[in-house]
């Protein structure tokens, strides 16, 4: 009996540290309500519903409530700026442009996702179910409530890969949808 389940722990696939579902630690204080927005050349588009982003013990959880996402994985990153307009670079428009690059507070330059050093902006993959919903908690273990004030939350129209190759930043693609995180 000891050796079966000594195999069955072994079995076990070893996750990196807040890798487990959110509802494993508590939300534990503050909580902030962001609404969401298509981003196109012209500017901030339709409403897309809600992000709320919760104080949690192991980090902080993202709670979508969105709807007119393409279905499947999607980039998800916190941006340096507290802006979510176009910007026009080299005569070329980038919608959500404004909102800068990934949230770099310690100057890291490497995108490795959510659980290795590098960007703290790096999110977990936000899911989209077939109907285009979002529902799906996403728990960031290396961020801090504290942080993400006056930053921008995007959603990318592809899936990131959490490295800078093939693509630099995951190849997620086109900025899609964003919201300001403002404080209460």
């Amino acid at each position: 009996m000891k050796k079966a389940v000594a195999l069955f722990l072994m079995a076990l696939p070893v996750l990196p540290a807040g890798a487990y579902a959110a509802t494993s630690g508590t939300a534990v204080g503050a909580n902030l309500a962001i609404e969401m927005h298509k981003v196109t050349k012209d500017g901030i588009g339709e409403p897309m519903g809600e992000m709320r982003v919760l104080e949690h013990s192991d980090g902080v959880l993202f709670e979508p409530d969105l709807e007119g996402l393409e279905p499947g994985l999607h980039g998800f990153h916190l941006h340096q700026n507290g802006s979510c307009g176009p910007e026009k670079k080299n005569g070329k428009v980038t919608p959500g442009g404004a909102a800068g690059g990934h949230f770099d507070p310690q100057s890291m330059g490497a995108h490795n996702g959510p659980y290795q050093a590098g960007h703290l902006g790096d999110l977990p993959a936000l899911y989209v179910a077939e109907d285009g919903t979002a529902t799906h908690e996403v728990l960031a273990p290396r961020l801090r409530f504290e942080q993400v004030a006056g930053h921008a939350l995007m959603i990318h129209q592809g899936p990131d890969n959490y490295s800078d190759n093939p693509e630099a930043l995951g190849g997620g693609g086109p900025r899609v949808a964003c919201g300001v995180i403002r404080p209460d």
